[in-house]
């Protein structure tokens, strides 16, 4: 599906401190991992690294609407879609009480999803 800069073999991202099915409090801060491959703010150009995005409440990366266009046009920035653009590997997320998903994809310089896409599976949570 993606037209980006070429993942390693192997290359994963995940999360590091919450997992499917956990209860947590907001604001909930959640920690990126990433293997096989190094992190580097968006605008830089540097072989096998890339930066976070994280998909929040929307469908599995690959079978939302618009996920097609991320290779030409790079993810969205919006409520469903945040960027961490700098670099950052963790954030704290102000969520509403209720069932929440949540997905990792890593970007290239540009907010393109590497080829093959390096992308966490969705976890849902629920926030108390």
């Amino acid at each position: 599906m993606a037209d980006g800069v070429p993942a390693p073999e192997g290359a994963k991202v995940y999360f590091i401190n919450i997992a499917d099915g956990d209860t947590v409090q907001s604001p909930v801060t959640v920690r990126f991992g990433l293997s096989g491959m190094g992190v580097a703010p968006a605008g830089i150009d540097k072989d096998n690294t890339g930066h976070h995005h994280i998909l929040i409440d929307r469908a599995p990366f690959g079978e939302g609407a618009e996920d097609g266009e991320f290779a030409n046009y790079g993810i969205p920035g919006d409520d469903n879609h945040r960027h961490f653009g700098g670099g950052q590997t963790e954030v704290m997320l102000g969520l509403d009480p209720g069932t929440h998903t949540l997905q990792l994809v890593l970007g290239d310089m540009n907010h393109i999803p590497h080829d093959p896409p390096v992308v966490s599976d969705q976890i849902t949570i629920t926030v108390e």
